[in-house]
């Protein structure tokens, strides 16, 4: 039977009153419609009626660290922030310049020194450490086991403590598609661009970045690309070198002037919950200058 609702006068939709009919309607209407179908279904199969309101979901093969980093190497990265109180920066420079390096050059440790930083703008009196773990997790474990019996290094660490106001870290996953980040000369300045992806959503970035990334190495400024393991998960960080902020300017306008770029930043826009930059200035011996 149908029966007729009416809204009483002077009330429109957005009313309560107005919200309680379309929802009495609704329900009219769903009703005998979700009876229907599910008379009509056959055993295995969706019905049409939920087909309408549940999203299908496109299965995975396997692990999105899998399907996006590079198979032929097991480089596992760490990257540090470090939070200094501002009347000890220059100590804490200091001190991270008189050990950091002799970690690197050491053929003891299977681990190397990618870059070492204070931020410009961004978070202030803050340390930016990017270290690489050439064998992956056993590499990683190597080392911090060694370093515990380094007491050079656990002096350093005592010492940094003092000086810390907070600290932490994440492991990360070089894309396939990037580069693999080399030492270089300088001056110069690099940023640090980085993404809070939405969960679920790594694999629609790195199809996209895949393509993406010829249109940023005109001037050979992409440095490297990761996405963390541990830490703060779908995350993702770009680094890049410049030799100034005009330099940077000019170099991300023409990036607009590529087909396709600008179909890669509508798509991935949406896919970020936050994003950060930071305009970084190398320490006294980091490999990237």
């Amino acid at each position: 039977t149908r029966r007729r609702l009416k809204l009483p006068v002077g009330r429109s939709l957005n009313s309560p009153q107005g919200q309680l009919l379309n929802y009495r309607m609704f329900t009219l209407w769903a009703q005998p419609c979700a009876l229907l179908c599910a008379s009509n279904n056959r055993p295995g199969e969706d019905s049409w009626f939920k087909s309408l309101f549940v999203r299908k979901v496109d299965p995975r093969k396997g692990a999105h660290s899998h399907l996006l980093a590079k198979k032929e190497e097991s480089n596992l990265y760490k990257i540090q922030f470090h939070n200094v109180k501002p009347e000890c920066l220059d100590a804490y420079n200091k001190l991270c310049e008189d050990v950091l390096p002799s970690v690197h050059a050491d053929p003891h440790y299977p681990c190397e020194l990618v870059g070492t930083w204070n931020t410009w703008y961004g978070e202030q009196d803050q340390a930016v450490h990017l270290w690489r773990y050439r064998g992956g997790y056993p590499a990683l474990t190597e080392v911090m086991n060694k370093l515990r019996q380094n007491q050079e290094f656990v002096d350093y660490r005592n010492e940094r403590g003092k000086m810390l106001l907070s600290r932490r870290n994440q492991l990360l996953l070089e894309f396939s598609f990037w580069n693999e980040p080399v030492a270089r000369p300088g001056p110069n300045i690099y940023e640090l661009r980085s993404y809070q992806l939405r969960p679920g959503t790594m694999i629609e970035w790195g199809n996209y970045w895949a393509r993406a990334i010829e249109f940023r190495q005109q001037n050979s400024e992409a440095v490297g690309g990761f996405f963390s393991q541990i830490g703060d998960l779908y995350m993702v960080h770009h680094l890049w070198a410049y030799k100034d902020l005009q330099s940077r300017e000019d170099t991300r306008n023409a990036a607009w002037q590529h087909d396709g770029w600008d179909e890669v930043v509508y798509y991935t826009v949406p896919l970020i919950q936050h994003m950060e930059s930071r305009i970084m200035i190398p320490m006294n011996g980091s490999p990237l200058k």
